[in-house]
């Protein structure tokens, strides 16, 4: 007999879960309380990103999953673009930590090449030249436009796997194996909970034990006025360089962090790091800041605008851009060190949340991973 299982959010985070299920053999059903996916995971870079991910089980997820979202954007048709991402040093102590990470990465079989001056302005000619040192270059990053892709996902759930899903549908109480909506009640064999909006009402007792917190960030999208125009690569400033654990393989790297800390406070206060995604659109998201707390203000700050700007322009030619939009992002954030949260908080009722800023580049394998051990 074939078991039936509920999955709360149809973000990534429950798209992803939804998929492991229904490979498992369950019949899904998933719950959205909008009439669309509009959270964090339409509101990012789009960038499926092992870079960032440190050696070993977590940087084979990113591989895994970043398998998956090319397999399925080829059936679905949504943009895939292998770009790569390029990380600019503009000073010393920049230039020592990239070389020391394309000596370790090298070591670890990564795809990277240390690339002079000469070679970064003869290949990228959007990147200024002024101060440059030389980059590094890795070849396995990618490309989706989330706001295309997250819901040609679910359309293609439901026809491939036939996950259903039921939008608009607040979930009011969870209780042995039963769903309560305000028109139903469902009943499951088994219940994830992968939106964390929902897990804080639902369970707010066990949300608040958690090690968890908010993360809140700041982006902008622009249009070049030239039609050809093409960063060819994500570009990454050398703010980013302290942001990701990957990076923490550097011994130089307090040293940078020590530097910025000095001249350049204000940006690490607010959690600034600067990156460029460009979509198949040829739309220009830049971002982003970190801000911590379970509650936010939902004002965007302007002058945390203006830094990303000012910061941007230090290594990327922007005279040509028209800003399109600005927004905000909220995830969940663990604060333990952990890359995700995935816990049984009643029986037969799970909790899968806290990828932070992660979850388009591990949710599909991480998924796979804690779906069994169920």
């Amino acid at each position: 007999m074939t078991k039936n299982a509920i999955v709360v959010g149809a973000g990534i985070a429950g798209l992803a879960i939804a998929r492991a299920l229904s490979l498992k053999g369950y019949q899904v059903d998933v719950f959205e309380r909008s009439e669309r996916a509009v959270g964090a995971s339409i509101r990012n870079f789009g960038m499926i990103w092992p870079i960032g991910q440190a050696a070993g089980i977590q940087y084979e997820l990113a591989m895994r999953s970043k398998g998956i979202w090319q397999e399925i954007a080829k059936k679905v048709g949504f943009g895939y673009n292998q770009t790569g991402s390029l990380h600019v040093a503009y000073n010393n102590e920049e230039w020592e930590v990239i070389q020391e990470l394309y000596e370790s990465f090298i070591s670890e079989g990564r795809i990277v090449e240390l690339l002079s001056k000469e070679l970064v302005i003869n290949k990228f000619p959007e990147i200024k030249s002024k101060n440059l040192f030389g980059a590094l270059y890795s070849g396995t990053e990618a490309i989706i436009n989330p706001r295309l892709a997250i819901p040609l996902m679910a359309s293609y759930l439901n026809e491939s796997l036939n996950i259903q899903f039921k939008f608009g549908k607040s979930i009011l109480h969870v209780e042995n194996n039963l769903v309560f909506t305000t028109d139903k009640i469902h009943q499951a064999d088994l219940i994830v909970i992968c939106n964390g909006a929902d897990f804080e009402t639902l369970y707010p007792s066990i949300f608040q034990l958690q090690p968890i917190t908010k993360c809140k960030l700041q982006m902008m999208r622009f249009k070049s006025r030239d039609a050809n125009y093409d960063i060819g690569t994500s570009l990454c400033g050398g703010l980013s360089l302290i942001h990701y654990d990957s990076f923490k393989v550097a011994p130089s790297l307090q040293k940078l962090t020590e530097k910025y800390q000095q001249e350049m406070p204000e940006y690490l206060s607010h959690g600034i790091h600067v990156m460029v995604s460009q979509n198949e659109l040829g739309e220009l998201t830049v971002g982003d800041s970190h801000l911590y707390g379970l509650t936010h203000d939902p004002f965007d700050q302007a002058e945390i605008n203006m830094l990303i700007l000012k910061y941007l322009q230090n290594f990327c030619s922007t005279k040509s851009w028209d800003l399109l939009q600005s927004w905000n992002g909220i995830y969940g954030k663990l604060t333990n060190g952990a890359s995700h949260m995935f816990m049984e908080v009643e029986k037969n009722v799970f909790v899968f949340n806290g990828l932070g800023s992660s979850g388009m580049t591990l949710s599909f394998a991480t998924a796979e991973n804690v779906i069994d051990t169920i």
